[in-house]
């Protein structure tokens, strides 16, 4: 008998779970409460989850090219400026979190290790799949945090994280 092949989501549960505290997290704000900040040049509430929705798809589509128009619209917002609506954010969240999902489920243990190559800011660089996996849910951890944080400063439900 051979050994059936695990798909790297395997590795990667519990990322569901982090993803829905952030979902329960945000769905209930007002535009009001999405514009709330901790300190004047602190990113607001509504900046940090859209820094989180943007970035999930700016590598996900920018550099590995996967995902569809959802994701390709998302990862085209810009790093600040307007919030959008919560209903936008939630959804942003939603799509891009089941895009990254489905990736894993799909790729073999042998395509983590493929090498993105390039130039950013004048600069050459060589990405394995692995690397950006977790740089994403790294980045998701820590701007996670930020929200957590900020929404329980304002008195705000905050993600058990």
């Amino acid at each position: 008998m051979g050994q059936q092949a695990v798909s790297p989501w395997y590795y990667y549960q519990g990322w569901d779970v982090y993803q829905d505290l952030l979902v329960k997290a945000i769905r209930p704000l007002t535009a009001e409460q999405l514009e709330l900040k901790i300190s004047p040049n602190l990113r607001s509430i509504g900046l940090l989850a859209k820094h989180i929705v943007r970035t999930r798809a700016s590598w996900l589509y920018g550099l590995m090219g996967e995902g569809g128009p959802d994701i390709a619209a998302i990862a085209a917002w810009q790093h600040d400026g307007a919030i959008p609506s919560t209903a936008e954010l939630v959804h942003g969240l939603e799509v891009t979190f089941r895009a990254w999902q489905q990736c894993l489920e799909r790729w073999t243990a042998d395509e983590l290790a493929y090498v993105f190559k390039g130039e950013y800011d004048g600069e050459p660089y060589e990405l394995t799949r692995q690397w950006v996996i977790w740089h994403v849910i790294e980045h998701d951890l820590h701007h996670g945090g930020e929200l957590s944080f900020s929404l329980g400063a304002h008195g705000l439900a905050a993600p058990n994280l």
